[in-house]
């Protein structure tokens, strides 16, 4: 990782390598986070149960949580059952993909107890965020938490993920452009107080990745990956917010989200709004040049019929983004385009990927 990111996150390692999860006990056995070995370890479906059954010699005083979904619902329940147990616990691991290490994260602070991140995918930069996206009776929300204190990636598990997965993590990690430019725009047209060091976290991420000619099936891109993850979530740490790593483009995703469930997965949804967005920009033709060519060389969604949206439904997800984030201004709010303008944006769109 790099220094800086070392120095925000403490004296304690984020671990990305094959077969990481084989030190977890080491690492939740230092004082700063475990003084006995009594932690709470909240696991999702598959991978999330294999590693905790793998880890239970190593981990003999800790207690499982089942995790089901990816709701406040659940994050609320595995809230209510760690403290019904009445173990006095030193913190909350979570394991396993995005929905469980949201959960995890939003329990773990209304507990008011450090948690552990190890994930078993690189999906989305929800890794290390102080974010966690939960499904609510309205679709899915944003929740500010704590930033996880230690974060575990072990190659071995990724790998075995679906690689649709993989290239999700690719697509939101450079979305980061998108949202680095849009807060940019904000501090011009509104005064927005810019972050520099937060935009130097989230560019170099998105860069380290943009400009990496390797794919999924390499170790080493993996690595540059889960590294850019990381350093996202440490960006948005620094700046507070999730500005740095969310923009015009995340207020698309959720709009489809919201209007169209199950089209596509969160980066995949962020990679393609990045590239719309790039489109509504005046001085947006090289980040559109850029920004295409690394979606299509990761064999990622570029056009909305790609996730199974026409442009129609993609134009009715553009126009209703703004509402998703009032508070936010992006390229979407400053071109404040009407319906017919949003239409006319869009077909233009598509009829340049042709």
């Amino acid at each position: 990782m790099p220094l800086l990111s070392r120095i925000l996150l403490g004296p304690l390692e984020v671990d990305i390598r094959a077969g990481a999860v084989d030190d977890l006990g080491r690492l939740l056995a230092d004082q700063r986070i475990s003084g006995g070995g009594q932690v709470a370890v909240a696991v999702g479906p598959g991978l999330g149960v294999e590693i905790a059954e793998r880890l239970a010699a190593t981990l003999a005083r800790a207690s499982v949580f089942l995790v089901d979904g990816g709701s406040v619902d659940e994050a609320v329940r595995l809230q209510d059952v760690v403290r019904a147990s009445g173990r006095g616990f030193d913190a909350l691991v979570g394991i396993g993909g995005g929905r469980t290490l949201d959960v995890a994260k939003y329990a773990a602070t209304r507990l008011g107890l450090p948690m552990v991140s190890v994930a078993t995918n690189l999906a989305h930069d929800g890794v290390c965020s102080p974010v966690s996206s939960l499904e609510t009776e309205v679709g899915k929300e944003s929740f500010g938490v704590s930033m996880p204190i230690a974060a575990v990636v072990d190659l071995d598990y990724v790998r075995r993920a679906p690689v649709e997965m993989v290239r999700s993590g690719v697509g939101d990690v450079i979305s980061n452009l998108s949202a680095i430019a849009d807060w940019e725009l904000a501090g011009r047209q509104r005064g927005e107080r810019v972050d520099g060091l937060a935009v130097a976290f989230a560019r170099l991420a998105a860069e380290s990745v943009l400009h990496h000619d390797g794919t999924v099936d390499d170790p080493d891109f993996l690595v540059v990956l889960a590294e850019a993850l990381v350093l996202s979530g440490i960006a948005m740490t620094a700046a507070g917010s999730s500005r740095p790593c969310s923009g015009g483009d995340h207020e698309i995703l959720h709009a489809v989200d919201r209007l169209f469930p199950g089209a596509g997965q969160h980066g995949e949804l962020a990679g393609l709004g990045a590239l719309f967005a790039a489109s509504l920009r005046e001085d947006g033709d090289r980040a559109f040049t850029t920004l295409e060519a690394c979606l299509r060389h990761h064999d990622l969604p570029r056009h909305p019929k790609d996730v199974g949206l026409t442009p129609a439904q993609f134009a009715e997800a553009v126009e209703a983004a703004p509402a998703t984030r009032p508070d936010r201004y992006t390229v979407l709010e400053h071109r404040d385009l009407d319906p017919l303008g949003v239409e006319q944006a869009v077909l233009a769109y598509v009829d340049r990927l042709v």
